[in-house]
Formats: C-alpha cells, structure tokens, sequence
C-alpha cells in the first residue's frame, strides 16, 4: 500500500492559526503584539521573495512584523550596529538576519551577536549549546517543522531507529539532537558514509536533508518507515525534487513528504511559532 502524504501545507495552517490564538492571547495580557524584525542586505531576488513571505505571514498571524531593508554595499560595522540596536529594543522579540549576505559580509560574527532570547532562527552558538544540552531554547525551524510533522503521524519515535542523511548546521545536526531527545536510536549519515542502502534500510524515520536529488532510492527505504524529504533540487527539466526518489519510496512507506509543499511550508509557520514563544518567555522573565 502507498505511503500517506504529509501535507506541509495543511500541518503549516494549523500551526499558524495556533499561533494566532497565542499571539492574541500575548496582545490581551501585555497590551503589545509579539515583534518579529527581518533584516534584508541586498537585493538576492530568492531573498527578497523569502522575506516578503514572512512579512505577510507574520501580519496574519497577528505579529508585528517589519522587514529592515539594507543596501548590497551595507557595511560589517553597519549591520551589526542595526543588530545591536535591535537586541536593546524591548518591543522586538524575534530576529532574523536572512541568508546570504552579500559577499563583503561575513554572516557568522552578525548572528554570534543576536540576543539569544531573539534568536527565533535557532542558529545562535547559545541556541546551539542549549539543544546539545537537552535544555529549553529556541531551536531551528526546518528541523522544528521535521519534528511537527513526525507529531502529526502519530508515530512514536522512542526506541525507533532514525537516519539523518546530511549534517549542516541548519537542519541535519538539529534535527538529529531533536530525535535524540524523543528518546530515537539515531544516526548521521553524509557525502562521506558507506553502504547508505544499508542505513537507509534499516531506519524506521528517514530524515533526507542533504541537497543532492534523488540519493536516497526508493527502493532502500524500509517498509513502513516514514521519510520527510527537506531538499529541494531542480532537474534538467527545471522542475523541484526532493533529496529521496519520491515515487519509489512512497511505494514503501508509511508517510512520505511531497517536494514541494512537504517541509518547506513548515519553515516559516515555526518561525512565527518561535517568535510568539520569545515573546512569552521574555515577558515571563520579566516577573
């Protein structure tokens, strides 16, 4: 029997309108709106879509959302002075710096000096340190919007055997600590591994994060094991493909995600989700 498909798109509107009751719950009790602050250097076209995506999702989802729009020729010192300013204003709860910046910048020294409590993209050394210590923070969208949609299936994760195939420091390692944690016997996988048939083989929950089509070949994937596909590849006809051979692996697992409308619409609904949780915990902190 073919795999059911988990719907991104469908998980990605309930964790919205869940965050729209928390956000207006947030406004009745501290008189505010959680703030959501995006900074843009540039003018990468995938980019500026990205950004006015989270713009318009964060309106709706009853956030204050403002985008700070930078010219390519912005300065290192410039643009960690607008992130300093940021992190001192007690109105703003979420930052984000978005990915790339233009050549002359370097990225790691801006995000090093997000306030950890404002780091809503979960990518902080402190954001980092506090996952690998099993201990509350802001963690990772894309490896959050993973863990949602494995809630969803309803399938129990402890004890399970997990595959992480792909190891950045934006989904693959996250996404591992975050099955560790749900009690999952769970192993990396990489450009580097042998014998990824027989990993993939024995994994009950295929996580495929790697950005190479097609690697994962259906015909490796575990009967009944559920398989979240976060690349996102074009072939030569132009068209997006996911890190797993879709048709093939859907023949044989349980649940499956699509590429597209599989994890990526997850990526900014746990965006929101993390910037209303910053607002809580910020204001709780206050007390």
């Amino acid at each position: 029997m073919a795999g059911q498909l988990l719907d991104g798109k469908a998980i990605a509107k309930k964790v919205r309108a869940e965050v729209k009751q928390r956000a207006e719950a947030f406004f009745e009790a501290h008189g505010r709106k959680p703030g959501l602050h995006v900074v843009l250097v540039g003018e990468d076209p995938a980019s500026q879509v990205y950004v006015r995506n989270k713009e318009r999702a964060a309106g709706k989802a009853g956030l204050d959302g403002h985008v700070h729009r930078l010219p390519a020729d912005t300065t290192q010192a410039d643009l960690e002075a607008l992130v300093a300013k940021l992190n001192a204003d007690p109105a703003i709860d979420g930052i984000l710096v978005q990915l790339p910046l233009p050549e002359q910048l370097e990225a790691q020294p801006v995000l090093d000096l997000i306030d950890p409590s404002k780091d809503v993209d979960g990518l902080t050394p402190m954001s980092a340190g506090l996952l690998m210590d099993g201990r509350p923070g802001l963690r990772p969208c894309t490896p959050s919007g993973c863990m949602r949609m494995l809630e969803e299936t309803g399938v129990e994760l402890e004890g399970k055997r997990a595959l992480v195939v792909g190891r950045s420091l934006l989904v693959g390692k996250p996404v591992a600590l975050m099955l560790l944690a749900k009690n999952a016997t769970v192993t990396m996988a990489h450009s580097r591994t042998k014998e990824l048939a027989a990993r993939v083989a024995e994994a009950d929950v295929v996580v495929a994060a790697v950005g190479r089509a097609e690697l994962v070949k259906g015909e490796w994937v575990k009967e009944g094991a559920v398989v979240l596909d976060v690349g996102i590849n074009r072939n030569e006809e132009g068209k997006l493909i996911g890190d797993v051979e879709f048709a093939a692996a859907k023949e044989r697992a349980s649940w499956i995600t699509p590429v597209p409308g599989g994890v990526g619409p997850m990526t900014i609904a746990m965006l929101l989700a993390n910037t209303v949780t910053a607002a809580e915990r910020r204001e709780a902190g206050k007390d």
